[in-house]
């Protein structure tokens, strides 16, 4: 069970958001106004040898700027960057560049933990407006009360969330590393884990923590992925592996269906988006149902071009990661614009907790 602390004022929070309406998004298409299914781009447009490519590349040189980009973003972006991949990799990456400029290719908080890794560095988004649903989930002073009742326990939040929500925190993590972080607390300590509470469950299920209590949050993309969904997808192709990311509001489904023999258990596979390109290149299943946004596919379908990577959920796509357009992109590089800036105090308090989050468990593939 899930702790039941704050959930009327979770659900509420679900529904809105701590920063207004959030809405599922629609269909997204792609430049040509076809589906987005996670497929490449037309590469006379936007492929590496296109005018665009050649602009990017251009202008990243001039700048001394170094691109990242999540696996969540458009085919076009991921190809161009300098390096892609989840975002424990990528603030890896972040907090050892050389590069004067990063240029962070995926939503807000990314880009301000790039800053507070790199505070001497430019940090650049394309598109500010590129938010999280699930940042918008818990903010500083619901943190600060959650602790008050709970003193002494020690604070895990995930990524996904605001300069603020970490400078309250005493460790952060990402999908890749969550359980490894929990377990690095004494098992005799209270723990506060937020604000995604699949994740919670998840990391719960695996170390047999009963002193994990999770905040009641969610990716309105990745609740998205129903139980519905999944099953219906593993029905029509039973023989196929499957990859689920644990933000999934259909993980807790698969792991009862493995356990009721509808599902080969080792075909169930809980993975961050970096393990679950390890898993692609050493995996030998024709078919992977894929539990997570679709962006994801692109990934996948480069490192094991000779899988059918089929998304459990085709419209599970983030409005806010495909905000980063190409023409974005290169706005950004031209007129230096959107630079991200993280107040001195929060960013020195927060730092901790992610260097902490860095510094623990064994590096993904995350490109």
């Amino acid at each position: 069970m899930l702790s039941a602390e704050h959930s009327e004022n979770g659900a509420a929070r679900n529904a809105a958001g701590a920063g207004g309406s959030v809405s599922p998004p629609g269909e997204t298409r792609d430049p040509d106004g076809r589906p987005y299914d996670g497929r490449p781009y037309d590469p006379r447009r936007y492929g590496p040898a296109s005018p665009w490519a050649r602009e990017v590349r251009r202008l990243a040189a001039e700048q001394d700027a170094v691109i990242l980009a999540h696996n969540y973003q458009e085919p076009a972006i991921q190809d161009i960057a300098d390096h892609v991949g989840d975002s424990l990799a990528l603030s890896r990456i972040a907090a050892a560049s050389t590069a004067q400029v990063i240029v962070f290719c995926g939503v807000h908080f990314m880009a301000e933990t790039a800053k507070i890794l790199a505070p001497d560095r430019t940090v650049l988004i394309p598109d500010a407006r590129a938010g999280c649903s699930l940042a918008d989930q818990i903010d500083a002073e619901q943190l600060r009360a959650w602790k008050a009742e709970h003193p002494g326990a020690v604070v895990v939040s995930y990524v996904n969330t605001t300069a603020e929500v970490k400078a309250e925190s005493d460790l952060c993590c990402t999908s890749s590393n969550a359980v490894e972080v929990v377990e690095s607390i004494p098992a005799d300590v209270e723990v506060l884990f937020g604000p995604d509470m699949f994740l919670g469950a998840h990391v719960r299920r695996r170390t047999g923590r009963t002193n994990l209590h999770v905040w009641l949050g969610e990716c309105h993309v990745h609740a998205g992925i129903s139980a519905k969904a999944l099953t219906a997808a593993t029905d029509a192709v039973p023989e196929a592996d499957l990859f689920i990311h644990p933000e999934c509001g259909c993980t807790s489904s698969a792991i009862h269906r493995a356990e009721e023999g509808a599902v080969a258990p080792e075909r169930v596979k809980v993975l961050s988006t970096g393990q679950m390109l390890e898993a692609a290149r050493t995996g030998r299943a024709p078919t992977v149902l894929v539990a997570t946004e679709i962006g994801m596919l692109h990934q996948l379908r480069k490192v094991a071009p000779g899988t059918d990577f089929r998304p459990v959920n085709p419209g599970a796509a983030c409005q806010y990661m495909k905000m980063i357009t190409p023409e974005a992109l290169v706005r950004c590089l031209r007129e230096g614009k959107d630079e991200v800036e993280v107040p001195g105090p929060i960013a020195r308090r927060a730092r901790r907790a992610v260097e902490r989050m860095v510094a623990i468990g064994t590096p993904a593939d995350g490109e």
